[in-house]
């Protein structure tokens, strides 16, 4: 059971814990310096859900042409350098 936990946290436990800590205490400092509290990040959060669930047509439209633009782009270079390496035997 002890290594399945350490399989899914990556490292011991202790010692994700003592990272969690340093980064949540250097995340804190910035967010203290900027002047960003943990509410207003939640309340940015569900607005652009909102918006996003509003404004969802059009922003799925956005993906779908900017997902053929990459496609055009990234398919044939894909196929060409399979076709290379399936001929050098790789």
């Amino acid at each position: 059971m002890a290594g399945s936990v350490q399989r899914f946290l990556g490292d011991s436990p202790l010692r994700v814990a003592l990272k969690l800590i340093i980064i949540s205490f250097i995340v804190g400092v910035f967010m203290h310096y900027f002047g960003i509290t943990p509410l207003e990040v939640i309340d940015r959060f569900i607005r652009m859900i909102e918006w996003s669930w509003q404004n969802g047509y059009e922003a799925l439209s956005s993906f779908a042409s900017y997902f053929i633009i990459g496609a055009v782009v990234v398919v044939p270079i894909f196929i060409i350098s399979r076709l290379l390496s399936y001929r050098r035997g790789g």
